[in-house]
């Protein structure tokens, strides 16, 4: 899959989530064939500003494996500035959110909000566009609507594609639903029966397992699939699409040995990469790694109980290798 200029030899990637998609998860993700990581959403504002919090989660992936920083905010100024910043780490592409449902984003009239204002989306796109070199491409990541009334995304995607936009990745829920009910795969087809056929479209929305992304290729005709939560403790998930999008054996779920070592590996990015608040980080890969395993819920609330991370990497280590079996 091409993107603009940018080349994607695996039509996967890893969308973008706060606190999720920092660099030692993105890693992971990379290292199991993944083809394509972005980072945590950024705010464009507290990056004008020159932020720390955020300027530092700003990062780009390691052994110069290509990768994409998005970002939100809806003042075209403060969105250069951060275009332009992420330019300078070397980002292979520039997405930029609207589809966000948080209250605290829309409530700044951002990121899903901005699928009312298509006028003013255009302008940030078309501003950013000719302010950043022309071989990085820009895209937009949005939701089928505001609500059940407005599902304007096939009219809303073109107009993003006219102002710019190399790729379009559609989340096939309205603003409103949020994260509840489930995805409209109809109106991801709907959007890629509406762009031009050589602008990528990606579907985005409820891919958990291999069944549900031939599902979403099969009845939407996306170019690539877009995995968020589905990929937290479960970046085999990649590996597994791999295989099947190379014409080989699905090679299946991990084997508990297999969930051991890239914990293990996960932990060894965040020693690297974390300096603050690092019980926390690897109290959140602990609890990712045992997701559907037997007595994850009382695993996980003893996690949350240790304080010393050594002592955490113990348990957890020990939690996973005493599991019979492994869930996919």
């Amino acid at each position: 899959m091409k993107i603009g200029t940018l080349e994607i030899k695996h039509p996967v990637l890893l969308a973008p989530m706060a606190a999720v998609t920092d660099l030692p998860f993105r890693t992971i993700c990379e290292e199991h064939g993944v083809g394509l990581t972005i980072t945590e959403f950024l705010s464009a504002h507290a990056l004008k500003a020159g932020a720390s919090k955020t300027v530092d989660k700003m990062t780009p992936s390691l052994f110069d494996r290509p990768f994409g920083v998005q970002i939100f905010g809806r003042d075209v100024n403060a969105m250069i500035t951060g275009a332009t910043m992420a330019c300078t780490i070397g980002a292979s592409l520039i997405d930029i959110n609207m589809g966000c449902p948080a209250k605290r984003v829309v409530a700044g009239a951002c990121g899903s909000a901005l699928m009312k204002e298509p006028t003013l989306a255009q302008e940030l796109v078309s501003s950013i566009r000719q302010a950043i070199p022309e071989h990085i491409p820009i895209t937009v990541k949005h939701r089928s609507g505001w609500d059940a009334t407005s599902l304007n995304a096939p009219e809303f995607a073109c107009a993003m594609v006219e102002a710019g936009a190399c790729m379009i990745t559609v989340h096939g829920r309205s603003r409103k639903q949020g994260f509840s009910g489930s995805t409209d795969l109809s109106i991801i087809r709907r959007v890629r029966e509406a762009v031009p056929v050589d602008v990528p479209v990606v579907g985005n929305g409820d891919v958990t397992d291999v069944e549900r992304y031939r599902q979403m290729k099969e009845e939407t005709g996306c170019d690539a699939v877009m995995i968020g939560r589905g990929a937290m403790g479960n970046p085999w998930l990649f590996r597994r699409i791999v295989a099947i999008e190379s014409g080989n054996i699905d090679p299946g779920p991990p084997t508990c040995q297999e969930r051991v070592e890239v914990f293990q590996r996960h932990v060894e990015l965040l020693y690297q990469q974390k300096s603050q608040r690092l019980i926390h980080e690897i109290r959140k890969a602990s609890a990712w790694y045992a997701k559907g395993l037997y007595g994850a819920n009382k695993f996980r609330q003893k996690a949350w109980s240790i304080d010393d991370c050594e002592l955490l990497v113990t348990q957890a280590t020990d939690y996973l290798k005493n599991q019979s079996e492994c869930a996919a």
